[in-house]
């Protein structure tokens, strides 16, 4: 029996409790997961084929060998558990901007110990969790290998691959008097008909609908996804890298080059959604906002010494987190995305995908 699955022989099942009658201004969709954290070497990433800042998806649990990091990380000395999963880190980042009882989460997770923790951070944080259980499939898990400032995702989706559009129905209330909608890209690998159903009634009743690609591999292996979901956003996020990914996947003939994120950001505007807002975020280099007019801003980021870096781990969830508090705040598209990058800079000084204690 394998040591991670030791860690959640004793579980206490109890029903995971919301109040859909509700009112959130923010409503989040995405892969709860809980991360596996850990620092590691370059030899621990090349004994898996792992490279820096990659993000693998593990299609069988049962054949494939990287499944195997988990229980490497839970016999290290160091490792961490912490609440996460792409939308959920960006859910509790906007919490810990708007407050409590303003950020609604969807998602599925197994009816395990590991669920449990998930409601607890989120109930902590202020975000209302509308799960669906799956009493079948455990809850899903990343393991978050820190390598310097440099991190790589390994996940196992268990039970967050198993969300069904319906359970939106259940609580179509909570999405009808929602303001503004967030949407992890990871789930394009899950439900892309749920993405599709929130989208719609966004762009029915006006609402900000804002779309993470979340991981190269997301506009690499599930292009036809993405298509599906892209003329729904009117706020479009991804990190060089990702965007890199786009052109590569999307303009194969070298139409645009991998490294011009203004020319993918007006590509995506011209070509899938043109009142879109596309917003690449560049490490420490300034943000490119490239808006649906074709006008092209560029917004620096705080300024943070390397040696306050704690951890990389969710940073750019956390950008998304301020960026679409802003968006409920009404601020400015600019305003927005200094809100983001200021819970970036704070996120950047914790462990894992975290934000300080307030006072």
């Amino acid at each position: 029996m394998s040591l991670f699955i030791k860690r959640i022989i004793q579980r206490t099942i109890h029903t995971i409790p919301y109040n859909s009658k509700m009112s959130y201004p923010l409503v989040c969709l995405g892969n709860p997961l809980l991360d596996v954290q850990a620092n590691v070497t370059p030899e621990y990433l090349a004994k898996y084929s792992l490279k820096s800042n990659d993000a693998i998806l593990i299609d069988d649990a049962k054949t494939d060998p990287r499944m195997a990091i988990f229980d490497d990380l839970v016999a290290q000395e160091g490792t961490i558990f912490v609440a996460g999963g792409a939308a959920q880190n960006t859910a509790r980042g906007a919490a810990y901007e708007l407050g409590p009882n303003k950020v609604a989460y969807f998602g599925c997770v197994g009816k395990d110990k590991f669920s449990e923790q998930l409601l607890e951070e989120n109930q902590k944080a202020g975000v209302t969790s509308l799960y669906l259980v799956n009493e079948q499939i455990g809850t899903g898990k990343c393991a978050a290998l820190i390598n310097g400032v440099d991190r790589s995702l390994v996940t196992d989706l268990g039970a967050a691959n198993h969300f069904k559009p319906e359970h939106l129905d259940k609580h179509w209330s909570v999405v009808e008097n929602a303001k503004a909608f967030y949407i992890g890209g990871f789930h394009l690998t899950v439900s892309p008909e749920a993405i599709v159903k929130l989208g719609k009634h966004a762009k029915e009743t006006g609402k900000p609908f804002v779309i993470n690609f979340s991981a190269p591999f997301v506009p690499q292996f599930f292009k036809d996804a993405l298509i599906q979901v892209l003329p729904y956003a009117t706020h479009i996020i991804a990190n060089e890298t990702e965007a890199a990914s786009f052109a590569e996947s999307f303009y194969p003939g070298g139409e645009v080059k991998s490294d011009d994120l203004v020319g993918i950001a007006k590509k995506i505007i011209s070509d899938y959604n043109k009142n879109a807002t596309v917003i690449f975020t560049h490490g420490l280099e300034p943000t490119v906002v490239v808006t649906s007019d074709l006008s092209v801003n560029e917004i620096p980021v705080h300024p943070l010494e390397k040696s306050k870096i704690a951890d990389s781990n969710g940073a750019g969830d956390a950008f998304a987190g301020g960026f679409v508090a802003g968006l409920i705040l009404g601020e400015s598209l600019e305003k927005s995305i200094d809100r983001g990058q200021g819970l970036a800079k704070l996120s950047l000084q914790e462990v894992g995908p975290s934000y300080p204690k307030k006072a």
